[in-house]
């Protein structure tokens, strides 16, 4: 069976306790919640002691990382556009510093098993999309599906 991975990176607009951030946080743990009652999402990892890598999101924020791995690309796309995930990031603004670049937030790859997503490989394929754009290596929701690998759907 194969997988798909999402990786997303940014930073929040005040610390971690203020009253925006805990909001964010409140709302991020409801939308997890649903994605685990969804039957979709495989494995969700902890960044916890991840070390934030400074040439992703440039700014002065306080960081937010997360590394999930879902049963498909389709899965992740129609959960990632569901109700309340949809308000989530209509409310981004809100919570995280816009930037400057226009860096991207997320990339997306797929992986035969979920056991070989880390977070060293998801910021291999972020480096990598943001040189190359995307490929079947590692790709944003815009990219051709038809590309995908079979299976991947």
């Amino acid at each position: 069976m194969s997988f798909v991975a999402i990786y997303t990176v940014g930073r929040l607009k005040h610390p971690y306790e203020h009253p925006a951030s805990r909001e964010f946080f409140e709302v991020g743990y409801e939308v997890m919640r649903q994605a685990y009652r969804s039957g979709q999402l495989i494995k969700e990892f902890s960044s916890d002691g991840v070390p934030f890598p400074e040439e992703v999101i440039k700014g002065e924020g306080f960081p937010i990382l997360t590394l999930t791995v879902w049963k498909s690309l389709q899965s992740l796309s129609r959960f990632t556009y569901s109700k309340q995930h949809m308000q989530a990031l209509r409310n981004r603004n809100k919570w995280f510093e816009s930037h400057q670049e226009k860096q991207p937030t997320y990339v997306v790859w797929c992986t035969e098993k979920a056991d070989d997503v880390s977070w060293e490989e998801a910021f291999k394929r972020y480096n990598y999309y943001l040189q190359h754009g995307s490929t079947p290596f590692a790709f944003d929701f815009k990219w051709n599906q038809g590309d995908v690998p079979d299976g991947h759907y």
